[in-house]
């Protein structure tokens, strides 16, 4: 069939990639209401914000409060009508937000009141249109079956004369449902509302996920995601819109807040549209809020514009000081504590809370002991230099001293004091000057448990707990190189960067005296941890069979020490907590 003029419309887009706040209804309306008014001055016709951008994502267990169910609903209906109180009411905003069915009445493996992740249109200072999330993810970070009840509808508005099919998120990532019934219901584009958590290299996942998709529903798609942090989850946004054959129209830079307009050219919509049930027995629910197109739409003001993606040391980065800086501000912090050794890892948290938060709100301390040596001291001392945050040196040895005096300790019992010494002072701290603690503690350190309870693990979040020590080398390599090309000082030491990494709990300790190398060790703990590959599987693939005994019963041993650490920003596809929930209490070990 042969497309004229006539048979397109033009259609501007304003997608919004923002924070959202879970529990900040008032916060969360106000950022809907400006991001509107600066997208109205822009001359769009339809504005989307992310996946329950209202309420915050995920909720989790506020789900299950009748309360915030209630509250979330009654905020919708009070920014409806906000919007066109503020003169915006002419232009239809799809918002998400928690919802419940409405069919309450209780049924078996559902959860209570049958809340729902939705999504609504406002127009006219009415919500015009509300749906559900179809498909539930119920993987990964995901629990979505615990807290939600699918819907059931296709919903599609129709805009400047062009329909427009809706969908959340996991619409997207599954077959069938949705994307198909966009084809179905003879959509010019779909729309997909995300609030998709940060992975490594998802972004090219996520791009060819969007452009099939397109291809399978026959017509432009745009993905708009939030950005921001929450807890231990990070949003990149990595907003994108493609055209039907995938071919990538716009995309929006990741950890950014941003307004994204685009002018698209879009079929319009037949006079015969289809009604009714379509694939996966969705019913079409079709709402009509301007059915003349653009008049004279002209030359294209807003082409769009593509930003490629950050490279991959860079977006991890960028990631952890996303989270880290979220958790601070979003609980009420104002400063942070690390301890200082002199080493990597503290060197690496430190440097990522000064890009988050600003070195005036960073606070380290260097603790010595008899066994810390000079080079360390300094190390730790070079940084806060480099870096401007605030520094001071507590010795631990008078309190060890003291200690040992009581309880004459030995071996492990002796080294694993002088790091509860140092936990006990940064808390005593923290409790005196408002500070809340860093834990230093990488990926590699927590699968085997190489860490002291109530040591070296106390804290409030744990900004690379998701990260291995490999990369934790390469990330601070990544760093100075940065800063060495804008003509900064490298902020980490050079001899941070290059020493053995040691604990320095003993004369001459090294961490290769406990642990094999950490090369070897991280593609280990990548397989059992990440890929849950059981031994046989890791033999095979050419490790050292004592090697790989002793590293899978270290990491079954220290479950429940990791029970105990505190939350850290996630970046890998299995991280400990959310991800990887194993029992503490097993006597299956991969090991034997």
């Amino acid at each position: 069939m042969t497309i004229t003029l006539a048979d397109v419309h033009r259609l501007r887009l304003a997608l919004n990639q923002i924070d959202a706040t879970v529990g900040d209804l008032h916060g969360n309306a106000d950022a809907v209401v400006h991001r509107t008014r600066e997208a109205a001055e822009r001359g769009a016709h339809l504005v989307a914000f992310p996946e329950m951008v209202l309420t915050g994502y995920p909720v989790e267990d506020l789900a299950l409060r009748s309360s915030f169910v209630e509250a979330s609903r009654s905020a919708l209906v009070a920014l409806a009508a906000r919007l066109a109180d503020e003169g915006l009411g002419d232009v239809p905003v799809v918002v998400g937000y928690l919802d419940r069915s409405s069919t309450t009445q209780p049924r078996y493996g559902q959860p209570a009141g049958a809340p729902q992740n939705a999504a609504a249109v406002l127009h006219g200072g009415e919500v015009v249109l509300s749906f559900a999330k179809h498909h539930l993810p119920n993987y990964g970070v995901f629990d979505e079956f615990r807290y939600f009840v699918p819907g059931d509808t296709m919903p599609v508005i129709r805009v400047r004369g062009v329909d427009v099919a809706l969908a959340i998120c996991e619409d997207l990532w599954q077959e069938g449902g949705r994307v198909p019934a966009a084809r179905a219901a003879g959509a010019g584009l779909l729309l997909s509302v995300n609030a998709s958590p940060y992975e490594r290299e998802k972004d090219d996942t996520r791009l060819e996920l969007v452009r099939k998709r397109a291809q399978e529903a026959g017509c432009a798609t745009a993905y708009v995601a939030m950005t921001g942090g929450q807890d231990e989850l990070v949003f990149d946004g990595d907003t994108i819109v493609v055209d039907a054959s995938g071919a990538v129209l716009a995309r929006a830079p990741q950890f950014t807040e941003v307004q994204l307009v685009l002018d698209l050219d879009l079929p319009a919509a037949a006079a015969d549209a289809p009604e009714g049930t379509v694939d996966d027995g969705l019913r079409i629910d079709r709402v009509i809020l301007s059915g003349e197109p653009v008049a004279g739409p002209g030359p294209v003001e807003y082409p769009g514009t593509t930003v490629p993606p950050l490279d991959d040391d860079e977006e991890v980065y960028r990631a952890l000081v996303t989270g880290l800086r979220a958790y601070v501000r979003k609980n009420g912090f104002r400063s942070v504590l690390i301890g200082l050794s002199g080493g990597i890892d503290s060197a690496l948290t430190a440097a990522l809370a000064v890009d988050a938060i600003g070195a005036e709100h960073v606070y380290g301390v260097s603790m010595p002991s008899k066994y810390s040596s000079e080079h360390s001291k300094d190390d730790a001392a070079e940084l806060a230099r480099r870096t401007g945050l605030h520094y001071r040196t507590v010795s631990i040895a008078p309190m060890f001293d003291a200690y040992m005096g009581e309880l004459g300790l030995t071996g492990l019992a002796e080294e694993n004091l002088q790091s509860r010494l140092r936990g006990t002072t940064l808390m005593a701290i923290s409790n005196q000057e408002g500070q809340i603690v860093l834990a230093p503690g990488n990926k590699s350190e927590l699968a085997v448990g190489y860490s002291t309870l109530y040591g070296d693990s106390v804290g409030a979040y744990g900004p690379i707990k998701d990260v291995y020590k490999s990369t934790v080398f390469r990330l601070a390599r990544w760093r100075n190189e940065v800063a060495a090309e804008r003509g900064e000082a490298p902020p980490i030491p050079e001899n941070s960067v290059t020493k053995p990494p040691s604990a320095e709990l003993r004369p001459g300790q090294v961490d290769t005296d406990s642990l094999p190398d950490y090369d070897v060790l991280d593609a280990i703990l990548a397989r059992y941890v990440d890929r849950d590959e059981g031994r046989d599987e890791i033999l095979a693939a050419g490790f050292d069979p004592e090697t790989v005994t002793r590293v899978l019963k270290l990491v079954d041993n220290a479950e429940y020490k990791r029970r105990q650490y505190p939350p850290g920003t996630k970046i890998s596809a299995k991280g400990f907590g959310k991800d990887r929930r194993l029992p503490i209490t097993s006597r299956w070990r991969e090991s034997g």
